[in-house]
């Protein structure tokens, strides 16, 4: 109906499998030439509602994203471009020199997002989840007590929960929540960047909401799913810092801490998902991921003071 160019006898549709989402995907492959990718989304879950305004408002600012060719809200259907297969994360083999610049790529693609002034953001609040403030931070620690530390490595409650109430987190929640916003993906990891003709595109971004930059940064730098040196992560730091200063944004000496301090919030957030997903949702899959992210968040926590007795906990229960 809404392609009629298409011939129907033609077309075949296949599932693609990937991600925790409770969207689905399907690619549809209209002829030999030519394919979209449909997405059916849940009626009930108010952020999947926006995909579509967002996708558009980053499109309007030359941010890299698929187009959208025919939404039909009241199905919960939306077909979109297909940019292809090959998502950062299938080059997570390929020599640093081949991946430097797709991660240069992409993290244009984060700066420009992160420089759009305020005044451009504005109209854009209705259409985005709730900004991170010291309760979203609050409740991405307690998903990682409960759903890793508790669910999948089976600590006492009692003990979680006495770990969940140390004042530091509080702290860190706080300090957070007072720093100066911007727009920020929320999911900035490599699964979730397209490479299509060595440029990078965005997908996935409907959690897309006012936060830090370095939160974006910290999730594509300390993503599980990949194992980048510490070479290359310092590498990438430099070339993020020099597009923020070209962007006007100052880079003060608080710089290396946030980011230290959102690299803690997100890979508990992963870490809390993965525990979820894989033990709630069924997605055993997401388990596997579970250790390397462990892995990075005692070595990040130990360089925070006063979070000596979670790191402990940390060290104690990759250990079993």
């Amino acid at each position: 109906m809404h392609f009629p160019r298409f011939d129907v006898a033609e077309i075949k549709i296949a599932p693609i499998n990937k991600g925790g989402s409770d969207r689905r995907f399907y690619r549809i492959h209209c002829s030999p030439e030519h394919t979209l990718i449909l997405v059916k989304y849940n009626l009930e879950r108010e952020e999947n509602r926006h995909y579509v305004q967002i996708a558009d408002f980053l499109d309007a600012h030359d941010i890299r994203v698929p187009k959208i060719y025919f939404h039909d809200p009241a199905e919960g259907l939306i077909w979109i471009e297909d940019l292809g297969e090959s998502d950062l994360y299938s080059y997570r083999h390929e020599g640093w020199l081949v991946r430097r610049e797709f991660y240069e790529s992409a993290l244009d693609q984060i700066a420009a997002l992160h420089a759009l002034p305020e005044s451009v953001c504005v109209e854009m609040k209705e259409h985005l989840p709730a900004e991170f403030n010291a309760e979203l931070y609050g409740w991405e620690q307690n998903y990682f007590f409960e759903n890793c530390l508790g669910r999948y490595f089976g600590m006492d409650k009692a003990q979680w929960r006495e770990l969940v109430a140390l004042p530091s987190l509080r702290k860190i929640a706080d300090r957070l929540a007072r720093l100066p916003r911007v727009l920020v993906h929320r999911d900035f990891q490599s699964q979730n960047i397209i490479i299509r003709n060595s440029l990078a595109y965005l997908i996935d971004f409907q959690g897309m909401r006012p936060g830090l930059p370095e939160y974006d940064l910290a999730s594509l730098l300390f993503d599980p799913y990949v194992d980048l040196s510490k070479a290359e992560r310092d590498e990438l730091i430099r070339y993020y810092r020099e597009k923020q200063a070209a962007n006007g944004r100052i880079i003060d000496g608080e710089f290396d801490d946030i980011l230290r301090l959102c690299a803690m919030q997100r890979l508990m957030q992963a870490l809390g998902a993965y525990g979820f997903l894989g033990l709630v949702k069924g997605h055993k899959h997401f388990l596997k991921h579970v250790p390397a992210a462990m892995t990075s968040l005692a070595l990040i926590v130990s360089k925070i003071g006063g979070l000596e007795k979670l790191n402990r906990a940390l060290i104690e229960s990759a250990r079993k």
